[in-house]
């Protein structure tokens, strides 16, 4: 089984309808997500993260801690200026969640390849002078997670259970492969920046659903010669 599979198909059944993680999305809806199916590896920075181990060899996360790193990483990047908040994907299926959290929260966004200097040359055009970093995953993000610790700023990273937690301060633990995981983890956590620096109330709905932060995938049309 592919990585994908292993990620966007391996979810589990379980879950209340009944109990709500948030006003607009139930505890069964979030578990739908996979946004706590991790990997056949399990670290030993992410052990303590591991709830239980599948049949299928597939370690899964502690969606209760999942939650409560979400929100701290919320309440903290709420309290900051969010024009020197970086948040920085190597990942395909991490571009539209990004943007869409970008869009609402106001932090500064870089999608694709990390240039080298961005955080540490002065003089490279595109410099940013950062306070914060989020990245969601440390080992493809590791250029922009190195800069970080060279200048001496917080990381906060989404670690799947084969990640390694080193340059990393807060491990936001979670399924970082999958595209409705990734949707569920940034739109969770735009919820808590937006209540935490008093933009909207806890009860309040956000303007997009986790659908919406989902990355589509594109099929190739077939061209007619």
């Amino acid at each position: 089984m592919s990585s994908k599979n292993i990620q966007d198909e391996g979810t589990d059944e379980e879950g209340s309808a009944e109990t709500f993680v948030t006003t607009q999305v139930s505890e069964k809806e979030l578990v739908a997500t996979g946004i706590r199916v991790g990997t056949l590896v399990k670290t030993k920075s992410m052990t303590s993260f591991v709830s239980r181990t599948r049949p299928d060899g597939l370690h899964v996360i502690d969606m209760g801690k999942t939650l409560a790193r979400i929100e701290t990483a919320g309440r903290a990047i709420a309290r900051l200026d969010v024009k020197r908040v970086v948040v920085h994907s190597t990942r395909e299926y991490g571009k539209t969640p990004v943007e869409k959290f970008c869009e609402l929260t106001g932090i500064v966004p870089i999608i694709g390849r990390f240039m080298p200097g961005t955080f540490t040359n002065p003089l490279f055009p595109q410099h940013i002078d950062p306070e914060l970093l989020l990245v969601i995953d440390p080992a493809m993000d590791f250029q922009a997670v190195d800069e970080a610790a060279k200048i001496g700023i917080p990381v906060f990273a989404v670690c799947d259970t084969d990640n390694v937690s080193a340059n990393v301060d807060l491990v936001i633990p979670a399924n970082n492969r999958g595209r409705k995981a990734l949707a569920a983890v940034f739109w969770l956590l735009a919820r808590f920046v937006l209540i935490h620096n008093g933009t909207i109330k806890a009860d309040q709905p956000l303007k997009y659903r986790i659908e919406d932060f989902e990355t589509k995938i594109v099929e190739e049309e077939e061209v007619e010669s």
